[in-house]
């Protein structure tokens, strides 16, 4: 083998793999700790992208409203803004229906609870009285007569009483924890906002890098994908942002209808649950129902019955074709991959998973019609029973029932011919 620059340099920069790779398998700690120390220092860029991601849906809608300004830089500026105001009102509006709803639906509820407790005490006593064998054998294992239903209560009251106090202490505790992370916070939203305002220039950047290191042909590969990346994850945010508000708004109309309590506060909780895919809009139910069941237990039962029907509703009418038809992945592998995401990342998992199945999903049925293109596969084969398939297998379980058939004609001849 000739000894040249470029074998030297293939040599030792398989040594230096061989020694790194040796090192990570080894020092799995450190790894560990230097990661989590890059992404400690890196994080708040990274949500800063993230934000700037995610307002860029609003901000492009609203400068092809705002067209008219001519100005490059004083459309961005007013863009941006706009984009500001709009989100800042959408969050004070949830805000403002969210937070004083569930304050005084937890101040009712503590009133309603002494009153739930009685009515279940004595529903649980005409039951027992109304079915005499069932009486006397909770009788044969408890002192039922002499329980103490007060005390029971009071310590259910209390216990309700004590973790409303855990968890206000718990919300008091995040916000001062809060005041760790401000500087983080600023500088996200700050970065957040210059990429808004000079995305052009860095994704001229960005290639500008990226052709300068992979060859032609990688890196128009990579741009593409990138880019379909881009607009699925786009269409997914305003997708499921759509399906929430819809799905809000179908609950509001029919508690309003059938009379429901907290109509309000369920249907935002709903609304905002339901940004989670599939499983949120279930934890919002749950949340309502529970909300419900205090006041008037049977209209919690209705509830529920009610949430199952229109749930059935969105999920196979309105999520596939609002969210499912805007990505281009089809309902089965949307709930495949919210699943997956949880499983591997929690909430978060769900949220992201979705539209990177949907970019895999694309590269996959690309890279499949390409390679049936090039092998030249007929069209014929692909269906659900192609034709030629389909007579073979007639014909040879044909000429199977016609070899069975002269060879018992044959038995049946040399038995004749026996006897």
């Amino acid at each position: 083998m000739e000894i040249n620059k470029k074998t030297l340099r293939t040599i030792f920069l398989g040594a230096g793999g061989c020694i790194l790779l040796y090192w990570l398998l080894h020092e799995t700690e450190r790894l560990g700790m230097l990661l989590a120390g890059i992404g400690k220092v890196l994080s708040p860029f990274m949500i800063g992208a993230a934000i700037a991601f995610i307002l860029n849906v609003p901000m492009r809608a609203i400068e092809r409203w705002i067209k008219g300004i001519k100005k490059a830089g004083l459309r961005r500026a007013v863009a941006i803004l706009l984009t500001l105001v709009a989100v800042g009102l959408v969050l004070f509006v949830v805000f403002q229906l969210l937070i004083p709803q569930l304050v005084q639906t937890v101040e009712s509820i503590a009133d309603e609870l002494p009153g739930f407790f009685n009515r279940i005490k004595d529903s649980i006593t005409n039951f027992l009285q109304n079915n005499p064998s069932i009486m006397q054998w909770v009788q044969q294992y408890t002192d039922f007569e002499n329980f103490d239903w007060s005390t029971l209560i009071q310590d259910a009251v209390s216990i309700v009483g004590n973790s409303a106090s855990v968890i206000i202490n718990g919300i008091i505790a995040a916000v001062g924890s809060l005041s760790v992370g401000i500087f983080n916070g600023i500088l996200s939203f700050v970065f957040g906002i210059y990429c808004l305002a000079r995305k052009e220039i860095l994704a001229r950047q960005g290639r500008r890098i990226l052709y300068s290191i992979l060859p032609e042909k990688a890196s128009d590969e990579t741009i593409r994908v990138l880019r379909l990346t881009n607009a699925t994850f786009s269409n997914f945010i305003s997708g499921q942002c759509l399906e929430a508000v819809i799905l809000g708004s179908m609950f509001a109309i029919c508690m309003s209808i059938f009379g429901f309590p907290y109509m309000p506060l369920v249907s935002v909780i709903i609304a905002v649950t339901a940004l989670v895919p599939i499983v949120g809009a279930f934890v919002g139910c749950a949340l309502g129902a529970l909300f419900i069941l205090v006041v008037n237990p049977v209209q919690a039962f209705w509830f529920i019955i009610m949430f199952l029907i229109l749930q059935q509703i969105e999920g196979n009418l309105i999520y596939p074709k609002v969210v499912g038809t805007s990505i281009g992945l089809p309902g089965m592998w949307v709930l495949v991959a919210v699943a997956v995401g949880g499983d591997l990342m929690g909430v978060g998992g769900m949220l992201i998973m979705i539209p990177i199945a949907s970019v895999g999903y694309t590269l996959l049925r690309e890279f499949t019609n390409k390679r049936l293109a090039e092998r030249g596969i007929p069209k014929e084969k692909l269906q659900d029973q192609p034709m030629e398939i389909t007579s073979k297998i007639k014909e040879k379980h044909r000429s199977f029932k016609e070899k069975r058939k002269l060879k018992i004609a044959a038995k049946k001849q040399a038995k004749e011919n026996k006897d």
